[in-house]
């Protein structure tokens, strides 16, 4: 019986042998790339484990939630529960009217107030660089979340916002310094013949017939040639031109490195700083706070989008009239259409006044297509795109954005519309509330 049994056993593997022998070719080649896969799929298993002997890097992870019902319920009082077990039940505080605590909490204030004042004045420029990151990272957060509704991952949600931006910054200054270059260029070739034609017009000879003007300017020359000091300052002047644009590369490269980590942190930095509020108004206090998070990204997304249309109307309007400089021109009224109610006019104004290098009739045609296009822009375009932005009235949004430029020049301005929203949301649902309950 064993021995038919084995017979036929070692039967069937032989005739399974023979037929995966003769296995056509069609069926090979899929069955070689599972493999493939297979050992592809177990080398990245490898690769993900950690070394021998490695450890996982240590996170700063937000503490558990402390439920004070816990020590309530708990047989002993005395008992630290499991919330509170590796570093003990907190005590009772001390009396705010104790005049121990009153004399330390007041020094403590005042030299808190103190050292808040020496940091912020010894670190502006680093605070603006955080406050331009925040407000960079808030506008792009909306982006960064609608991938993330698309089941896009956050990392790569955060990255393709980024390169987005930085493909902007880069298509502006590569557009921008040629421009700059050529233009500058073309000055420092005409500039001779410009000089020559003036001094040999009939306008300079009568001057110099009756002023000496040449001597006069020969004389100029040879003592500025011959004063060190004046040599000295030119030097100056380049060498503090070049820690300027220095400085504002390396701001640039701060500002973006800032950003990525605020986009990339910032559900963290929401959770960590609900939590710095107490439990019974933490709900409140994270409603209000999402709701100018919200209203600030909102409104970047929409002024950017404001500006967009607003610089592309002008190019092609400058192309069709024959402005010189168009696309310089636009770059410039994009820039100035990100400043809120006079950003708009204030582009206006500058490219009127190039476009009558070219003749009062081109400054007229532009002047009444531009403007005319401000006007639908105000009633609706914009409304159309910052209606799930923010709403402040319109004497507010001058004053901020006076007083915000007056403090912090360009940022100011860009800041202070979502600043006064924020504050003006805060009155309504804080201040207004309180005083409607007396």
């Amino acid at each position: 019986m064993t021995d038919k049994t084995e017979e036929s056993s070692t039967g069937h593997e032989n005739h399974a042998a023979a037929g995966t022998s003769q296995t056509p070719p069609e069926t090979a080649a899929p069955a070689a790339r599972r493999s493939a896969a297979q050992a592809l799929g177990l080398l990245v298993r490898r690769l993900r484990q950690p070394l021998p002997g490695a450890q996982p890097r240590l996170r700063f992870e937000i503490p558990p939630e402390y439920n004070h019902t816990e020590d309530q319920d708990s047989p002993d009082p005395g008992e630290p529960t499991a919330t509170t077990a590796q570093f003990g039940r907190p005590g009772p505080r001390m009396s705010r009217q104790h005049p121990l605590y009153m004399g330390f909490m007041g020094t403590v204030g005042v030299g808190l107030a103190l050292l808040v004042y020496w940091i912020g004045s010894n670190t502006t420029q680093l605070l603006l660089w955080i406050v331009a990151a925040l407000f960079i990272a808030l506008g792009l957060e909306p982006v960064v979340g609608w991938l993330e509704n698309r089941r896009i991952p956050r990392p790569v949600g955060i990255l393709l916002s980024v390169t987005v931006l930085i493909g902007a910054v880069a298509g502006f200054f590569a557009t921008l310094i040629p421009t700059i270059v050529e233009q500058v260029t073309e000055i420092v070739e005409q500039a001779p013949t410009w000089v020559r034609d003036f001094i040999d017009s009939e306008f300079f000879r009568s001057i110099d017939d009756q002023f000496g003007v040449r001597d006069r300017i020969n004389e100029e020359l040879d003592k500025f040639v011959n004063n060190p000091e004046a040599m000295g300052g030119i030097f100056g002047g380049v060498v503090g031109f070049g820690s300027t644009l220095a400085n504002g590369l390396f701001g640039a490269l701060i500002v973006l490195v800032l950003s990525l980590y605020f986009l990339a942190a910032l559900p963290a930095m929401k959770k960590w700083g609900y939590r710095l509020a107490p439990r019974s108004r933490r709900g409140r206090v994270e409603a209000l706070s999402e709701e100018i998070t919200r209203s600030v990204g909102n409104y970047v997304i929409g002024q950017a989008c404001v500006a967009l249309l607003n610089a592309t109307f002008a190019f092609i309007v400058m192309s069709i009239v024959g402005v010189p400089f168009a696309l310089l021109l636009a770059f410039v009224v994009a820039l100035l259409a990100f400043i809120p109610l006079v950003g708009g006019m204030i582009a206006g104004v500058v490219v009127l006044l190039v476009s009558l290098t070219e003749g009062w009739q081109t400054a007229a045609i532009y002047g009444i297509c531009y403007f005319a296009y401000l006007q639908f822009e105000a009633y609706f375009i914009s409304p159309r795109i910052m209606q799930k932005a923010v709403a402040v009235p319109g004497a507010v949004a001058v004053i901020s954005v006076i007083a915000g430029g007056s403090l912090l020049g360009v940022l100011g301005a860009l800041i202070a519309i979502p600043t006064a929203a924020a504050i003006l949301l805060l009155i309504k649902e804080i201040y207004i509330v309180r005083q409607d309950r007396h």
